[in-house]
């Protein structure tokens, strides 16, 4: 049961004195704005004890090196100095939660965070925080099952954004939780790095170079997850065991989803939107866009203004899949992008079916010489641009459909070739194709592709 004490009646100097005397039960203890510097109020407090700052401004940094909680009232702040982390918290079950935190320090090596939770945090709860302007949102460095829950996350707005930090970063921190956050600005949304059985799930991200960038972290979620705006929505690197499900990529401008060395994983009711663009990147103001610095075929650093005119279609790929095996993409919407599907280096075993390919200017780009029939259990994708029948409406269409032939494979190699593809000579190599299917190079076939792009059960179909 909870002991009620009010710093502001009790006064500073006997609140110091009191609090040790009762540590064997824990306080609800009333911290008035600008009473004391935190660190001081936190010292004096007993494991367990429950910080409710008032509405007002609060003297930070601070350390929390005891399992107790610091709760703001509506309208607190806890502010830092410009130097390390605002709050830093070393003690297991510890908790932040309702203030609006910043000033951090700018340095990148000592990773500097508006909560900064250590390999001793374990079970750490921060939620429902504004942390604004700070390098770093929220590092979980090592702190096992902690969880970043409702917090409203605003990065580094200026400068170079290979100098700012994450919203959360999640490092050999295994069992974390990043659930329900909105972040925006920085560097990443999530970066997450050599963990693993985590969970991230139901966050906003916009402005930002990845929504979510994954390294070395394996057995974990990415689930219902919504990216807006950003450079690629979901990055998701060096890493097995995934389940990539029920996520959002919203106008992102390179890619929707992006698999490097991801195997085993299952990548299921996702949505990647696309359609015409801005060339450029916005910068916070809205009115300029500058090319992005950070990505390695940036011509220049320089900024360029953007007109209506120049306008692209983003994302460019819905999905780029490098190098990345034995993995089952099933239920997934890519539509308006410039290329569907890029499929490259080698990636091996990956099953893919039941997705709808929807007006993408290319469905896809595969650069191989194999054949890879994309169905599965007699059912393979909707693509919408397949003019097939359906003459015994069973919802499978009566042909194969290939989304690519020997001219893209030319167009790939050699994009000058382009000013050709009108040609009579090109028709009638498509059309030589389209009669005689032996003369196809190695590519994707969908053998039994399907005629609507929701699954054939909600339809009704047999």
């Amino acid at each position: 049961m909870f002991r009620v004490v009010h710093l502001a009646v009790m006064g500073m100097a006997a609140f110091l004195a009191a609090v040790p005397g009762c540590a064997a039960s824990a306080a609800e203890i009333a911290v008035p704005a600008g009473a004391a510097p935190m660190q001081a109020v936190v010292d004096a407090a007993a494991p367990g004890d429950v910080l409710r700052l008032a509405s007002g401004e609060h003297r930070g940094p601070v350390v929390i090196a005891k399992s107790l909680t610091l709760q703001g009232e509506p309208g607190a702040s806890l502010k830092g100095n410009g130097q390390g982390s605002v709050v830093t918290v070393l003690a297991p079950d510890a908790a932040v939660r309702g203030l609006e935190i910043e000033g951090s320090g700018m340095d990148l090596d000592a990773m500097d965070a508006g909560v900064f939770a250590t390999q001793s945090a374990t079970r750490a709860q921060i939620e429902n925080n504004s942390l604004v302007g700070n390098l770093y949102g929220i590092y979980l460095h090592g702190a096992r099952e902690a969880v970043a829950r409702n917090n409203r996350i605003e990065g580094l707005r200026e400068g170079r954004t290979s100098r700012s930090g994450s919203g959360v970063s999640v490092w050999n921190a295994p069992g974390a939780k990043v659930i329900g956050n909105d972040i925006h600005f920085g560097r990443d949304g999530i970066f997450a790095n050599a963990s693993r059985n985590n969970e991230f799930r139901g966050n906003a991200f916009a402005n930002l170079r990845f929504g979510v960038h994954y390294m070395y972290t394996n057995d974990s979620v990415i689930a219902d997850n919504v990216s807006t705006g950003n450079i690629v929505g979901y990055a998701i690197m060096y890493s097995n065991g995934l389940k990539v499900t029920g996520n959002v990529s919203d106008g992102d401008r390179d890619n929707g989803l992006l698999f490097n060395y991801a195997n085993g994983s299952e990548i299921s009711g996702n949505v990647v939107r696309g359609g015409p663009q801005p060339a450029g990147r916005w910068t916070s103001n809205g009115q300029r866009f500058v090319a992005d610095q950070d990505l390695p075929d940036a011509d220049s650093a320089a900024p360029v203004l953007a007109t209506p005119s120049a306008m692209r279609i983003g994302p460019e790929k819905c999905v780029f899949i490098y190098n990345a095996n034995k993995n089952r993409f099933s239920g997934n919407r890519f539509e308006g992008c410039e290329i569907g599907v890029h499929f490259t280096a080698g990636s091996e075993g990956n099953a893919m079916a039941g997705n709808a390919f929807v007006r993408n200017r290319n469905q896809v780009k595969y650069v191989g010489t194999r054949s890879l029939d994309w169905s599965s259990g007699g059912r393979g994708n909707y693509w919408s641009d397949n003019p097939a029948f359906d003459l015994d409406g069973d919802g499978i269409a009566d042909k194969p459909y290939r989304p690519n032939d020997m001219i893209d494979r030319v167009l790939w190699q050699t994009p000058a070739a382009k000013v050709l593809v009108n040609s009579p000579a090109v028709q009638v190599i498509r059309w030589a194709q389209a009669r005689f299917p032996g003369v196809f190079p190695g590519g994707v076939m969908d053998s039994r592709p399907l005629m609507y792009p929701d699954s054939i059960e909600k339809r009704g179909k047999p």
